[in-house]
């Protein structure tokens, strides 16, 4: 069987990249090794930058972000006992955020591909990447115990930081990479947000986050060394350190309700550079890996495929391959910017290992600095909503 592009993941890079290329009639094939329920209720990303829910109603796919999701206006910076409002929409023209879990956006992506007839198969196994140099390369998989082999003109490599596509690039790209000294515990709790927006807390014992899921659900997490064990926190202990961490000398304190999920998740920055080799281009977080601070994965993994979207359709469209020799460095420049923005949210409120109380006087001087300049406001506020992008392609 041959294809114009296939797609190696079904997360949410390769579902929008399908969407994508069909509205400008291109055919894929998209290919995931997990089951359907996996991909979609796996607890991932939940804030959304103004450019990708501008890009799904873009391309009709906004209806339930607008009905179902929460857009934040502001957030809140805490730190030494008391919560600072950064009025995001004021900063920044109107733009904001929007909470709306990634499991509700595959959810979505994934209507929206059935819908329109093409191929989605769910639970191939032994899924291998070659002849990535050649104008035909192509996907060998297992189907239904069944060998497969799928010609492609390209190959979109999707599948994730463990997939199988960016070891495929082989010495071909070079690796750019950070491990964090810490984690992050995360727990779903059937409690009601007791905040109508998020709230960063830099604490001496250190960083918390107060966000939410839906009316009825919040998301929190406090750091932990990465290599933590969640069975040595029982949900009692875990609500204790919240509060602890979170609790403001105005009273506010999250709601403490039934915990629905926990887990440990490592930190770290990965950039793969360039993104692409022969006719194999990686999106998302098969690419890069950002630390969760600045809330940057999934809005960077819909900037990557708008690029190669455009770029596949201006191949098509003209033979051009003018946007696909520019795709890495065009992606990269959004990838990097998003990396030192999550970098330095990160660094400025967590306490590292080998801090010293110097350090911890000048992170709360920074966070007073920050809190207290409407220069420093917006830039966090610029970045937090995500830059601008044009939407055509």
């Amino acid at each position: 069987m041959h294809v114009q592009v296939g797609i190696v993941g079904a997360g949410p890079a390769g579902l929008l990249l399908g969407h994508l290329l069909h509205l400008k009639g291109i055919d894929s094939v998209i290919l995931e090794s997990r089951n359907r329920e996996y991909v979609i209720d796996r607890v991932r990303a939940g804030v959304l930058e103004q450019f990708t829910v501008d890009l799904m109603t873009h391309v009709g796919l906004g209806t339930r972000v607008h009905r179902e999701g929460m857009r934040h206006d502001s957030l809140y910076l805490s730190f030494a006992g008391g919560r600072h409002y950064v009025p995001l929409a004021e900063l920044t023209g109107g733009r904001a955020i929007y909470v709306y879990g990634q499991n509700e956006v595959v959810k979505d992506l994934v209507e929206a591909r059935i819908a329109t007839g093409r191929p989605l198969h769910y639970e191939v196994r032994n899924v291998s990447v070659l002849n990535i140099d050649s104008t035909r390369p192509s996907i060998r998989y297992t189907a239904n115990g069944d060998q497969e082999e799928l010609t492609c003109d390209f190959i979109a490599g999707c599948d994730g930081f463990h997939g199988i596509c960016r070891p495929a690039l082989g010495n071909l790209v070079t690796f750019y990479d950070k491990t964090y000294p810490f984690g992050w515990l995360g727990i779903l709790a059937e409690a009601a947000p007791s905040s109508e927006a998020l709230v960063y807390t830099y604490h001496e014992r250190g960083f918390a986050l107060f966000s939410m899921r839906s009316q009825r659900i919040t998301r929190l997490y406090f750091q932990v060394p990465p290599e933590e064990d969640i069975n040595q926190w029982p949900d009692d202990a875990i609500w204790q350190e919240m509060l602890t961490r979170m609790s403001t000398q105005d009273g506010w304190r999250p709601n403490v309700g039934c915990i629905l999920n926990k887990n440990v998740t490592a930190m770290r920055s990965f950039v793969t550079e360039p993104m692409c080799a022969g006719r194999l281009y990686l999106a998302g977080d098969a690419a890069h890996i950002v630390p969760p601070t600045g809330a940057k994965g999934l809005n960077l993994a819909a900037s990557d495929v708008l690029h190669l979207a455009r770029a596949l359709a201006c191949f098509y469209g003209s033979g051009s391959t003018h946007l696909l020799e520019q795709y890495s460095e065009t992606a990269l420049k959004r990838v990097w910017r998003s990396q030192r923005f999550s970098w330095w949210m990160t660094q400025t409120l967590h306490r590292f290992p080998d801090g010293n109380p110097f350090d911890h006087k000048r992170q709360l001087t920074d966070l007073d600095y920050i809190t207290s300049s409407t220069a420093a406001l917006t830039s966090l506020a610029e970045n937090y909503v995500g830059l601008p992008m044009e939407l055509a392609f």
